[in-house]
């Protein structure tokens, strides 16, 4: 996790970090290197590298690793992601949007093919009606 005292990163920025996290991925199978930088809404980012197993089942994707590690250190509210694969455009797979729906239903999702041509997308759009805990009648 690296902290930064302001949360106005650009996506360009957050999208760099994507790239450099992207170097620890371990992809023997797929040869496809996903690298994710989180940012918080108190300016913290955490990356993440997916990370595949020979069960398959067994794989994380970055996004989700880069989830798991801010909540496991007590942070659950995001403004936007960067996402890189192979160095390029990476979209987040089902799970992950409906992951960091659970969290950041607002959240921006950025990825291009290069730092000079990133696109910005909210979750919502690419996860149209996510499912929250909201949605349950816990009555």
């Amino acid at each position: 996790m690296d902290n930064n005292s302001e949360t106005n990163i650009s996506n360009k920025e957050l999208f760099r970090m994507a790239v450099e996290a992207e170097k620890n991925s371990y992809a023997p199978f797929s040869n496809f290197h996903v690298g994710a930088a989180l940012l918080s809404k108190d300016g913290k980012v955490f990356t993440g590298v997916n990370v595949e197993n020979s069960s398959l089942g067994g794989t994380i994707c970055a996004e989700r690793t880069a989830c798991t590690k801010a909540v496991s250190e007590g942070t659950r509210e995001f403004t936007k992601i960067a996402i890189s694969g192979n160095g390029g455009e990476a979209w987040p797979c089902g799970i992950c949007r409906q992951f960091l729906y659970e969290f950041a239903p607002d959240i921006r999702v950025i990825t291009g093919p290069d730092e000079d041509h990133l696109m910005d997308m909210s979750l919502g759009d690419a996860l149209p009606h996510g499912f929250r805990l909201e949605s349950c009648d816990n009555e």
